[in-house]
């Protein structure tokens, strides 16, 4: 640190240390300014310019040290100089001394935070210089945090103190009129019987509902800039329009018409979206009956001398579909609009904020007018731009259901939970298969000793686990498709039949108009806390909003987005992210709910780490399924749940205990106090709170209990 940081230290240390030391906070309270009020009135009217002067600077010093008082001293200036002379000198004062804050901040802490947080501060700065003056001035207008957070916390970003200067400024403006004006109606307070006067209750009314007030300009403000150029109907056909018949759609559609909203779903596939047709029902079917495959391999283990199957792998194939059709009739068109949802078949396109054209499957086009619009378009399956990926073909999990003949040797790119799950799968099928993945380890988004045990589990298997090798190429070479990876500096050419991509999915962002109304979509639909995009009325929810890419989460985002969709102005909720469980259906199943080991250090999160292994639980011992540990992430010395992961049988189904806990805020010691049945493997969850429990015991305390067990056996030695 330079002398002049030292020096400004050194100073700024002195007058705080002055300010506490004399107690000068006690000039600065209402008690003072009503017993001082005759004196403070005679001194300015006998010498104005100097109080003014005084009044000033000390207005300055306290903001600019960012000390308590600030609101007194505003309602002191309506006190002693009236409405507009109080407004005038509070709101120079105020800006000037919120300026010398934001500079004093970024002069001692904006070289550390830079060094410290580089590339999380780059991105801060982005923003900042994009839309950093508009987000300034809704906070000073509706002050979600105080003034004096805002001046130190902008000063570290690279905001320009003009600009900061300027807009803090006019936004203050505003709201130093209600606070000046409140403190003309105080000076007049003479006595208790004052507190009932019209205009001092008007006053603080106006104090309690101006921030809402100017949350309501500011939202009124942005609106008015985003519809500029649109003519909004004066008459609407609906009250909400849904793009996408999958999970997110289905769900807002039902939440809409089950409170008497007219809606209109969407679809321009199928309804049921990825989860029916193609993602989740197709592929726990296909797990299934692998992995009653598996068992059956498995007798000798279960005291069976023999077993054996005989399959046909188009028949498992037909299954799976017949699995989709007993589940479909919960997704239908019938069904759903049995429930009151006008149901179209077509692709919907956004015509303006209010309007959406559907080109309908029987040629016709029908355009809508609504007052919200949700955009649950989905996802689809990465395909890499690999070179010959196209010549020697592939699959996705889109199409993989359409097979009928077992792949001899199965090639899959991907090793997340959709390449792993289908992985197994078609390995327990009899497939050769061959999982390849560019990091060093399956699933990496979870823990390593989970990513180990799997490594393990699908090697003894038969499955080739391929780490760290990075796809180069596809090419056919006399009639046989080979792919060419990397590995340790070396090619590695590894012929296949048929080649399976799971490197992840994308959403989908084009065919429906965002480009035409310029709503921001990178990744995925930009949407704010509440699920809007660029305008207000338009929501996105599921796939194509993120973060995440489940089933579950799309129907939680569902109700924020139905909800806000149709009853904002009103009321309107944010989308809850707290508490996000999630699972991989393999063997053994892995399970998570909140934060894991990897994340908690990389975020720098203190944690306990407490872990049971299920090898030690007599019910999986009894099935032949001792494998596995609970993992439970805790805040130091207490036992609120943090992060919870599964590894073992049925763990998607043990981790909603976990997940109930960890959203109502129940802890590891009423787990631990509450009765589970025996023999179960959800007495895991139990187990681990027990060795929480036990690393936690009061040794001290259970000293003194021996002393105690000791005098009453009447034991003087043990005492």
């Amino acid at each position: 640190m330079n002398n002049k940081k030292l020096l400004l230290l050194a100073l700024l240390g002195t007058l705080l240390g002055a300010y506490f030391a004399f107690d000068l906070g006690q000039y600065v309270n209402l008690r003072t300014l009503k017993t001082q009020q005759a004196a403070i009135d005679a001194f300015r009217a006998h010498s104005p310019l100097l109080s003014v002067a005084i009044y000033f600077v000390a207005y300055v010093a306290v903001t600019a040290l960012s000390l308590p008082g600030a609101t007194l001293l505003t309602l002191a200036g309506g006190a002693i100089f009236g409405l507009l002379w109080g407004t005038l000198i509070v709101s120079f004062a105020s800006t000037i001394g919120a300026t010398l804050a934001f500079l004093i901040a970024r002069f001692l802490l904006r070289d550390w935070v830079a060094r410290r947080f580089g590339q999380r501060l780059a991105a801060v700065d982005e923003g900042v210089r994009r839309d950093g003056g508009f987000y300034l001035f809704t906070l000073r207008l509706v002050p979600v945090f105080p003034f004096f957070l805002v001046n130190l916390l902008l000063g570290l970003t690279a905001m320009k103190a003009r600009t900061f200067y300027g807009v803090s400024q006019l936004g203050m403006l505003a709201g130093t009129v209600v606070y000046v004006n409140a403190g003309t109606q105080l000076a007049r307070l003479d006595s208790l019987a004052g507190i009932l006067s019209p205009s001092l209750l008007a006053s603080f009314a106006l104090l309690g509902v101006f921030p809402l007030l100017a949350r309501k300009l500011i939202d009124k403000a942005h609106a008015n800039k985003v519809y500029a150029g649109w003519q909004k109907p004066k008459v609407f056909d609906r009250n909400l329009v849904v793009i996408g018949g999958g999970s997110a759609g289905l769900v807002t559609a039902y939440i809409a018409a089950a409170v008497k909203a007219k809606v209109t779903l969407v679809e321009k596939h199928q309804l049921g979206g990825d989860c029916l047709n193609t993602g989740c029902v197709p592929s726990k079917a296909l797990i299934r009956s692998a992995k009653l495959l598996s068992h059956i391999a498995r007798a000798r283990e279960f005291g069976i001398a023999s077993a054996h199957a005989e399959f046909d792998f188009a028949e498992v194939m037909a299954r799976v579909q017949a699995v989709i059709a007993a589940i479909a009739p919960h997704d239908s068109a019938e069904r759903y609009r049995e429930l009151g949802v006008d149901v179209r078949q077509g692709t919907a396109t956004l015509v303006s904020p209010w309007e959406v054209a559907i080109a309908q499957a029987d040629g016709d086009t029908r355009r809508l007018r609504t007052r919200s619009i949700v955009i649950a378009a989905g996802a689809r399956p990465v395909v890499p731009p690999i070179p010959g990926i196209e010549e020697v073909g592939y699959l996705t999990s889109d199409t993989v259901w359409h097979l009928r003949r077992l792949p001899k040797r199965l090639l899959v790119l991907g090793g997340g939970p959709i390449g792993s799950e289908l992985t197994q799968a078609f390995a327990r099928l009899g497939a050769d298969v061959t999982q390849v993945e560019m990091g060093p380890r399956l699933l990496p988004r979870e823990d390593p000793e989970v990513s180990e045990l799997v490594l393990r589990r699908f090697q003894a298997e038969g499955v080739a686990v391929l780490l760290d090798h990075r796809v180069r190429q596809f090419t056919i070479d006399n009639g046989e498709k080979v792919l060419i990876a990397e590995h340790a500096g070396q090619d590695v050419r590894l012929p296949f039949d048929a080649l399976l991509v799971a490197v992840g999915r994308t959403a989908n962002l084009q065919g429906y108009g965002l480009e035409d109304l310029g709503i921001p979509a990178d990744r995925t639909v930009e949407t704010n806390e509440f699920l809007q995009t660029r305008y207000p009325n338009i929501y996105a929810a599921g796939d194509v909003a993120g973060p995440f890419q489940f089933t579950h989460t799309a129907a939680h985002q569902a109700w924020y987005a139905a909800v806000n969709a149709l009853f904002d102005p009103f009321k309107k909720f944010k989308a809850d992210y707290a508490v996000i469980p999630w699972a991989t259906f393999i063997e053994p199943e892995v399970a998570r709910v909140g934060l894991n080991e990897r994340e908690a250090r990389e975020r720098g999160i203190p944690h306990e780490v407490t872990t049971y292994g299920i090898d030690d639980l007599d019910r999986a011992i009894a099935d032949g399924e001792a494998h596995g540990f609970v993992k439970v992430l805790t805040v130091p010395g207490r036992d609120k749940l943090l992060g919870v992961t599964l590894v073992g049988d049925h763990a998607g189904d043990l981790i909603a205990e976990y997940v109930l806990a960890m959203k109502h805020g129940i802890g590891l010691n009423k787990i631990l106090g509450t009765i589970h049945i025996y023999p179960t493997l959800a007495e895991a969850n139990k187990y681990v709170a027990g060795q929480w429990k036990k690393a936690h015991a009061p040794q001290k305390l259970l000293a003194w209990v021996e002393r105690f067990h000791a005098w009453r056996r009447n034991d003087a030695h043990a005492r």
